[in-house]
């Protein structure tokens, strides 16, 4: 038998599981988490500790059919300078909360459209962030860029205010791709975005490129990653599609008819993930690549290698910070998010309170399952020792855990004294043998390869 119909016996091209970005999953949030628990929270953080702070900036110019992301779309800045007031509003409530000596490992501006704001906003905020907590040694600032949103003025304000990452959405250069999908960002446009990061000193680039998009063949995305392998990012993200129509309703104007069939997805990635590695690119987890020497390829090797809702990461600050509508917290006791509608976040802030409306406390063995995902998503492994170590379990409690995923995934598993790993030729069910560590009802997700 085939080594893919092994993985279609197995069910890998039927099921949809989570992305696990966090564990339990966003879906699992409820309302017993907000404002008090968010704050009680922040004031438990250690004083004179590294946090990372994100701040989602949540507007567009233009709606892109396919992102299943909390934005709206508009042609004025109004709504987006007063959005900044109202940041501005949320930093000074958090900075009478944060405990003393508090640095940043990492600020990352997210959306949406960070780049849609003018340059003296981006100034603006930038000087409210830092008032309220200085960036650390070695910290990393990044910011998500549009191509067709950014200038030089709006790039000097950036650079003057310590950016030194910045990420930049590619999806498919292909010109009919790209009109299905809503998302009109030339080559050209795109590298001359590229092309003005570098000169102005910024060597850390990371980009985002999707596979499973409707019309998207082998030959069709070869051809776009061979551009993005032009531009020589640094680190670059290789995201399926998901179409969930059921939750992103802009997702409706894209024909599911023209989507390809699980199958053909599967060859897709591995298409683009030969074209990375052989153009000297580590392979990160299951779908991020970066150059040996960037952090995330050194973390990878050195096991330090974490999953947050960006994707992988090589922050391990403990505490992920986040503001902005619906942004969502982590805290080493659970997941704090703010409200995701603009209006109902902004109405909370201006009456001086934080718009915290959902989330989720760790209970029971929370913390344990969580660790099992991460290192399995991160590492492709998990060691028992480390369990034992960290989570106080034995080695029996640890095997009991391990044996029966092992006997469903086999012979995509190994389980022995060491732990459960999972080898290659098993790595496209990663996200299938994670869920099964979990507790929780699993939602409606995305597909899972």
């Amino acid at each position: 038998m085939s080594t893919e119909s092994q993985l279609a016996k197995l069910g890998l091209f039927d099921a949809r599981v989570p992305r696990y970005t966090s564990y339990p999953t966003a879906p699992q949030f409820s309302t017993n988490v907000g404002p008090a628990q968010f704050e009680s929270w922040v004031r438990a953080i250690e004083p004179g500790s590294r946090i990372s702070l994100y701040l989602h900036v949540p507007f567009c110019r233009r709606l892109c059919w396919f992102c299943a992301c909390r934005t709206q779309g508009t042609s004025s800045d109004s709504p987006v300078l007063a959005y900044v007031e109202a940041l501005k509003a949320e930093l000074a409530l958090f900075q009478r909360l944060l405990p003393e000596g508090v640095t940043l490992s990492r600020l990352h501006w997210g959306g949406g459209t960070p780049t849609m704001m003018p340059a003296a906003a981006m100034r603006d905020l930038a000087q409210a962030i830092l008032a309220v907590t200085p960036m650390g040694e070695d910290a990393e600032f990044s910011v998500e860029i549009d191509p067709n949103e950014i200038d030089t003025e709006r790039l000097d304000a950036l650079i003057g205010a310590g950016m030194n990452r910045a990420s930049i959405g590619v999806q498919d250069f292909d010109p009919e791709i790209q009109t299905i999908i809503g998302r009109d960002q030339t080559y050209e446009v795109t590298r001359n975005a590229v092309e003005a990061l570098r000169a102005h000193g910024v060597s850390s680039l990371n980009a985002d490129i999707l596979y499973g998009l409707p019309n998207q063949s082998t030959a069709r995305l070869s051809d776009s990653v061979q551009k993005l392998l032009s531009l020589s990012p640094d680190r670059v993200a290789l995201y399926g599609y998901a179409h969930v129509p059921w939750m992103a309703r802009r997702q409706q104007l894209i024909p599911s008819d023209l989507l390809p069939r699980p199958e053909e997805r599967l060859a897709l990635f591995e298409t683009a993930r030969d074209l990375f590695t052989w153009d000297g690119y580590d392979e990160i987890g299951i779908d991020h690549f970066a150059r040996p020497t960037d952090g995330l390829a050194i973390a990878a090797r050195n096991g330090t290698l974490r999953r947050n809702f960006q994707g992988y990461t090589d922050d391990t600050a403990p505490v992920l910070v986040g503001l902005g509508a619906s942004s969502i917290s982590r805290f080493p006791q659970g997941y704090a998010q703010m409200n995701p509608a603009t209006s109902g976040w902004t109405k909370a802030v201006q009456a001086g309170s934080f718009a915290t409306t959902r989330g989720h406390a760790f209970q029971g063995d929370d913390r344990l399952r969580a660790r099992i995902i991460e290192a399995l998503m991160c590492d492709f492994a998990v060691r028992t020792d480390e369990l034992v170590r960290d989570f106080g379990i034995s080695r029996d409690a640890a095997n009991e855990i391990f044996a029966p995923v092992a006997a469903v995934f086999s012979p995509f598993v190994t389980h022995d004294a060491t732990g459960l790993s999972i080898p290659p030729e098993g790595r496209p069910l990663t996200r299938m043998i994670a869920a099964r560590f979990d507790a929780y009802a699993l939602a409606k997700h995305s597909s899972a390869i």
